[in-house]
C-alpha cells in the first residue's frame, strides 16, 4: 500500500505527488530512508515510497508508473545493495525515461556507498552485475541498460553520507535542497501558466535556445537585449526553467543592479556562489571555493544588468566555471554583452499586432468574449499605445479589466498625453542611467526628432552639444532609439511617451516653465498668454494645429533667453500666425526654422551671431534683413520658395556658410563665397559671380538644379562636381549647355579615349527623332597644352 504525506486522497492513483523516493528496502527502508520520508512529510511535501515493500512481479505496476511520471523529483538513495535489485534498477531506467521527456529533476544519494562504485560499477555493484550477467546472459541488452542507467544517474550532481555528517544532519540538509528545487518548480510551474497567453514566445526561446549550444563542452555566455518591459527577464526565466535540471548548479539573480546596491560585492559573491555549489553559507571565497566552481558545470542568469561592473563579482570571466557552464545576461545596454564578448546576443523585439492583441485580450478579458466595441477599443490599445511592448499590454490589460466603456474611453483618452506610471517607472530605469549630455539629447529626441533622418539629427544636435554622433550610439545600445534602413531615428511610442512625460513633470500646471515644448495646446498658450520663461529650451509648433488666429507680440520672446532650437512647420496655406513687424528673437538660437514667415525681411534687432541652421522656406522675405549682422556660426541657410526673395546679404560675413538652398526664389546672382548650393527653378539666375583663388581642399558643389534656367548656356567658375542628376535634368532642355571647369573626367562617360580627336556614333535615324543633347567632356594636362583660361 503506497503512503502519502497529503490528506486530500486516500488514493495513490489519483494523487499527484513532489517527491519520489526510489530505495533498496532491506538497506535503509528502517534507517535513513524513514527518517527522510517523515521530514518531507512534516514540511507538507507530498512524497511516494513504496511503503509496504511491494517489489514484487518483474514489471513496475501501473500505479507505481504514475506515481514517478507525476512526481516533480526523485530521489535515488543508492545504498550497498542497491544494485543487486533488479526492481530497483528497472525502477531507476523508469525515473531515467520521464526525466528526458517531463525535465523531471532526479537526486542521487550516494548513502555508504562510494559514487565511483555506482558510476563503474564496481565494489558490491561489480558483484551483484556479475550475478545479473550469468542471470539473464540472454538479455544483455537490459543488463546493459541498468549499467548505463546507474552511470547517468552517478554523474548527477547529489549527496554523499560520508562527508562528515550525520544521518539526521543529511537529511535537514537534503529537504532543505528539496525545498529550494520544489520551489523553483512551482515558480517555472507558475511560470508557464503565465505563458499560455504570452504569445509569440515560441520562437524567441527557439533562437536563444540555439544561441546557447546546449552539451558544447565550452563555457557560452549568451545576452538578452532590449528596450524595458520588452519581455527580456521572462524569456530569461522560461528558459532558465526548460534547461535547469541539466547542470549541476544553477541560479537565477534577479535584478542585479539593485541587488548590488543592497549588498556589498563580496557579500553578493558569497550569496551567488553558495547558491552554484549549493552550500548554505559560505564564510569566504578561498581559492578552494573557487577551484569547485571551476570545475562546477553550471546555468547562472543575471537579470538586469545595466553596466559591466556589476558583474566584476559575479562572473568576471569564463574559466570561473566548469565546463559545459551557461551564463545568460539581460540588459538594457548592448555595450554590456560586448565588454564581456558574449557568445551570442539575442534582439527582444516589439510583438506584432495579432499577438499583442491576444496578449492584452487575455489580461483585460480574462477568458471571456469581448463585446464589439471592447475588441475595438483593444485595439486602439495595441495599435495606438502599447505599440508590441508586452508590459504595457499586460498592465494596461490588467487595468482595464472588468471596466466600463467610457471608463476605457476615458483612460485611452488619458494616456494620448500621461502614460500609464507603471509603464513609466519601468522605462524610466533607461533613462536615470544616463549622464547629463545624454539625458538631455534624448530628450531633445523625444520631443523633437523622431523620425528624422539621423544625419539631420546629428547636425542639429551638434549645434548646442558636444560628441553628439557617440551620445547617439549610447542611445542606441541602451535600447531607447534604433536606426532603421532609411537611416532614420526611430524610438518607440512608449520610449518617446517616457521623455516627454519627465519633460512635463518639470511643471505640471504651467508649461512656460519646461524646458521643451511639442504640444500645439501647451505652445499656443504659452505664446498667447506670454507664458515663456528662461526654462524654454526649445519650441517645435505645427502651425496647421493651431485652433484660431495667434498673434505673436513683439516681446513674446523676450523672456525666453535660453531658447536656442526653435521650428515653426507652416503646414498647408495657414496663415493663422500673424508677426508683429517689430517681434524680438531670442539671441541664444542655434536652430530657426519658420516655415511661411510673413514678414519682408527678419528683425533688424535679432542678433544671430549664435545661428548655425536659419530656415525660412515659403516665406515673404524679399531680403534675409536690413543692415549688416555678424553670421560667424552660420553653416546652413535655406530660403527656397521664398518667391519674394531677390537678393541676399553680402555672406562674406558668413565665413563658415557651407551650404545654401534657393530654390524657387528671385535670387540673380550667387555670390562666390558658397561651397554648397541647391539651385531649383531659379528662373532668374543668370551667373555665378567668378570664383577667386580657392584653397585645395575647398570645392564648389552643384548639388541640385531643378528645372531650367532662363539662359540655355550656364557657366559656373571653379566648379568641379557636377553630379550626373544635374546633368540628366538639363538634358531634357533643347540646346541648354552646362560649361564648367574640372579636374578628371566623371566616371559616368562611358567612351574615354586618349588623343586629339575622338568620335562619336548616333543612333540610326538619330535625325528623325527629337534629338536632345549628348555630353563630352575634355581633360587636358598643363604639362602637355597650356588652358588659355
Amino acid at each position: 500500500m503506497a503512503a502519502s504525506c497529503s490528506s486530500s486522497s486516500a488514493n495513490p492513483s489519483f494523487e499527484k505527488y513532489d517527491v519520489f523516493i526510489s530505495f533498496r528496502g532491506e538497506d535503509t527502508r528502517y534507517n535513513f530512508t524513514s527518517h527522510l520520508y517523515d521530514a518531507l512529510c512534516e514540511k507538507k511535501i507530498r512524497t511516494y515510497i513504496d511503503e509496504d515493500g511491494l517489489e514484487k512481479g518483474d514489471e513496475i505496476s501501473p500505479a507505481l508508473s504514475k506515481a514517478i511520471k507525476e512526481s516533480k523529483i526523485s530521489v535515488i538513495v543508492f545504498s550497498e545493495n542497491y544494485a543487486s535489485s533488479t526492481w530497483c534498477l528497472d525502477e531507476l531506467n523508469h525515473i531515467l525515461q520521464w526525466k528526458g521527456t517531463n525535465e523531471q529533476l532526479v537526486i542521487p544519494i550516494f548513502y555508504h556507498v562510494d559514487p565511483s562504485h555506482v558510476r563503474h560499477q564496481q565494489g558490491s555493484y561489480k558483484i551483484a552485475f556479475a550475478r545479473h550477467e550469468e542471470r539473464f546472459k540472454d538479455k544483455m541488452n537490459q543488463v546493459q541498460k541498468w549499467r548505463d542507467a546507474l552511470r547517468r544517474v552517478a554523474n548527477l550532481s547529489g549527496w554523499h553520507s560520508a562527508v562528515n555528517r550525520s544521518d539526521s544532519k543529511l537529511v535537514k540538509e537534503l529537504v532543505g535542497d528539496i525545498m529550494n528545487k520544489l520551489d523553483d518548480c512551482t515558480s517555472s510551474s507558475n511560470d508557464v501558466d503565465d505563458l499560455k497567453d504570452m504569445a509569440g514566445i515560441d520562437e524567441p526561446i527557439k533562437q536563444i535556445e540555439s544561441l546557447l549550444i546546449i552539451g558544447s563542452l565550452h563555457v557560452h555566455i549568451v545576452g538578452i537585449w532590449g528596450m524595458g518591459g520588452i519581455g527580456k527577464t521572462t524569456l530569461a526565466r522560461v528558459i532558465f526553467n526548460r534547461l535547469f535540471y541539466l547542470f549541476e548548479g544553477y541560479f537565477f539573480l534577479e535584478n542585479v543592479k539593485e541587488e548590488i546596491k543592497k549588498h556589498q560585492s563580496t557579500e553578493l559573491q558569497k550569496i551567488v556562489f553558495s547558491k552554484l555549489l549549493k552550500e548554505k553559507d559560505l564564510d569566504e571565497i578561498n581559492q578552494h571555493v573557487k577551484y569547485r566552481l571551476r570545475h562546477t558545470k553550471v546555468l547562472f542568469v543575471l537579470d538586469d544588468v545595466d553596466n559591466i561592473y556589476q558583474l566584476e563579482y559575479l562572473a568576471k570571466d569564463r574559466d570561473w566555471f566548469g565546463c559545459g557552464s551557461r551564463i545568460i545576461v539581460t540588459t538594457r545596454d548592448v555595450q554590456v554583452l560586448n565588454n564581456i564578448k558574449a557568445d551570442g546576443v539575442y534582439k527582444v523585439e516589439e510583438l506584432n499586432p495579432n499577438d499583442s492583441l491576444q496578449l492584452f485580450c487575455s489580461k483585460a478579458f480574462q477568458g471571456n468574449s469581448p463585446t464589439t466595441d471592447c475588441m475595438k477599443l483593444s485595439k486602439r490599445v495595441v495599435t495606438n499605445y502599447a505599440k508590441g511592448n508586452p508590459l504595457a499590454l499586460k498592465v494596461l490589460g490588467g487595468h482595464l479589466h472588468s471596466r466600463t466603456i467610457e471608463e476605457w474611453e476615458s483612460e485611452l483618452e488619458k494616456l494620448e498625453g500621461i502614460p500609464n506610471q507603471e509603464v513609466h517607472g519601468v522605462l524610466k530605469i533607461s533613462y536615470d542611467g544616463l549622464s547629463n549630455n545624454t539625458k538631455d539629447i534624448f530628450l531633445d529626441i523625444a520631443c523633437f526628432f523622431t523620425s528624422m533622418h539621423k544625419n539631420d539629427v546629428q547636425k542639429i544636435l551638434g549645434y548646442s552639444y558636444l560628441g553628439v554622433i557617440m551620445e547617439i550610439r549610447v542611445l542606441i545600445d541602451k535600447s531607447l532609439i534604433t536606426i532603421n534602413d532609411k537611416e532614420c531615428l526611430v524610438m518607440h511610442d512608449l520610449v518617446r511617451d517616457m521623455g516627454r512625460e519627465i519633460v512635463r513633470q518639470q511643471s505640471v500646471y504651467d508649461p512656460g516653465k519646461r524646458s521643451r515644448l511639442w504640444s500645439t495646446k501647451d505652445i499656443f498658450h504659452v505664446l498667447k498668454q506670454d507664458r515663456g520663461t528662461p526654462e524654454v529650451q526649445g519650441m517645435s509648433l505645427k502651425i496647421n494645429a493651431i485652433r484660431g488666429a495667434l498673434l505673436l507680440e513683439p516681446l513674446v520672446f523676450r523672456k525666453m533667453c535660453n531658447l536656442r532650437f526653435l521650428k515653426l512647420d507652416y503646414g498647408c496655406g495657414s496663415r493663422k500666425v500673424v508677426i508683429h513687424e517689430d517681434i524680438q528673437l531670442p539671441p541664444d538660437l542655434r536652430y530657426l526654422k519658420w516655415e511661411g514667415f510673413s514678414l519682408n525681411s527678419l528683425p533688424a534687432n535679432f542678433v544671430p551671431e549664435n545661428l548655425v541652421e536659419l530656415a525660412m522656406c515659403h516665406s515673404q522675405l524679399e531680403q534675409l534683413w536690413i543692415g549688416d549682422k555678424q553670421l560667424g556660426n552660420l553653416k546652413v541657410l535655406n530660403l527656397s520658395f521664398s518667391f519674394r526673395l531677390t537678393q541676399i546679404l553680402d555672406l562674406s560675413v558668413a565665413p563658415n556658410l557651407e551650404e545654401i538652398e534657393l530654390r524657387w526664389t528671385k535670387i540673380e546672382e550667387i555670390h562666390p563665397s558658397i561651397t554648397c548650393l541647391s539651385l531649383g527653378c531659379c528662373k532668374l539666375v543668370v551667373k555665378f559671380t567668378p570664383f577667386g583663388v580657392f584653397e585645395e581642399n575647398i570645392t564648389t558643389q552643384l548639388q541640385q538644379l531643378v528645372g531650367p534656367i532662363s539662359d540655355r548656356s550656364f557657366q559656373c567658375g571653379s566648379c568641379n562636381l557636377i553630379t550626373m542628376s544635374i546633368i540628366k535634368e538639363w538634358s531634357r532642355v533643347p540646346g541648354t549647355g552646362i560649361y564648367s571647369k574640372g579636374n578628371e573626367i566623371p566616371i559616368w562617360i562611358s567612351l574615354q579615349c586618349e588623343g586629339p580627336s575622338t568620335t562619336m556614333k548616333l543612333c540610326p535615324g538619330w535625325y528623325n527623332v527629337k534629338f536632345i543633347s549628348f555630353a563630352l567632356c575634355c581633360c587636358f594636362s598643363q604639362d602637355d597644352f597650356s588652358i588659355p583660361y
